[in-house]
């Protein structure tokens, strides 16, 4: 069993875990995720790791609920557990890889949607504790679903809030955010990282490219299975057939195709439509698996 050392409600429907996981604590990157499962018979959740203590060996998730295992999830208390906690999976952040001449000459800008600011703030704070600034949006609909802000403004350089109904911070989504520090206050930016829900990375993808700004987003939001196995995170980059879970799930954001992503994932959702799939992809429908042998 993974047990729960701190559970933490940061919205009326999004919770932080902090998790025993000696072996994902031991070697996870920023970008990276997980999969648990409550019990034998759980659903698989694929999470993108909020934050690790090595030294504590514990892993962080954050989650929104949305269904029956998320509620499930909701209900776990400190001294509870997962039976299993599978990872750390998928790529992690090109960030991780570049050298501290690169590093040091990018003006980076991070837009976190959502529950996308929990994946978000991973990198943020890997930057900062090698030496590194990055700016961050963080938007949502409304102030009461804005979360981890304090937290990311002890690693970030500066920290810009903004919601659609204007009830904190700037009034507007992340691309007017965007449109401001760029077109109006002179910013430059040579990467924009963007997390969150997939009508949002599409937007700001669309925006970045307009600007000339690289952008890598992740397409986290698309799995189910987390492996491969199961064929829901297929899409198009670059016109080439990808699985988010294995091959990402960071990808530039100026050669998804979203549009194709978001009807597949409509589909996907009814058995009839993973039939069709099924058929219309044929060999592709499905990768080979990543054949992690996870936590255990």
């Amino acid at each position: 069993m993974y047990k729960i050392v701190r559970k933490e409600q940061l919205s009326e429907k999004i919770y932080l875990m902090d998790v025993v996981a000696p072996r994902v604590a031991a070697s996870c990157l920023p970008g990276q995720f997980v999969i648990v499962k409550i019990d034998d018979k759980g659903e698989r959740i694929p999470l993108t790791i909020c934050d690790y203590d090595r030294e504590k060996e514990t892993v962080t998730i954050v989650f929104q609920e949305v269904g029956e295992s998320t509620i499930l999830m909701k209900n776990l208390e400190v001294g509870d557990g997962f039976e299993d906690f599978v990872g750390p999976l998928g790529c992690e952040s090109e960030l991780c890889h570049e050298s501290k001449e690169e590093l040091e000459k990018k003006n980076i800008l991070f837009v976190a949607g959502g529950v996308g600011t929990a994946p978000v703030y991973p990198q943020v704070k890997w930057l900062h504790e090698n030496g590194y600034d990055a700016d961050v949006i963080i938007g949502a609909r409304s102030k009461d679903i804005i979360i981890l802000e304090e937290e990311m403004k002890k690693v970030a350089k500066n920290v810009y809030v903004c919601t659609d109904d204007g009830s904190y911070g700037f009034k507007g989504n992340g691309c007017d955010m965007i449109k401001e520090l760029v077109g109006n206050q002179g910013k430059k930016y040579d990467l924009v990282v963007a997390i969150g829900p997939v009508i949002m990375m599409k937007f700001t993808s669309l925006l970045t490219k307009e600007l000339g700004i690289k952008t890598v987003v992740s397409m986290n939001p698309i799995m189910v299975d987390g492996t491969g196995m199961c064929g829901a995170c297929r899409l198009v980059v670059g016109g080439e057939v990808k699985f988010a879970c294995v091959d990402g799930p960071e990808f530039d954001g100026h050669l998804v195709d979203f549009d194709g992503a978001m009807k597949r994932q409509r589909m996907y959702k009814t058995q009839e439509g993973r039939a069709i799939l099924a058929l219309e992809e044929g060999d592709t429908h499905k990768n080979g698996g990543c054949g992690c042998g996870g936590d255990k």
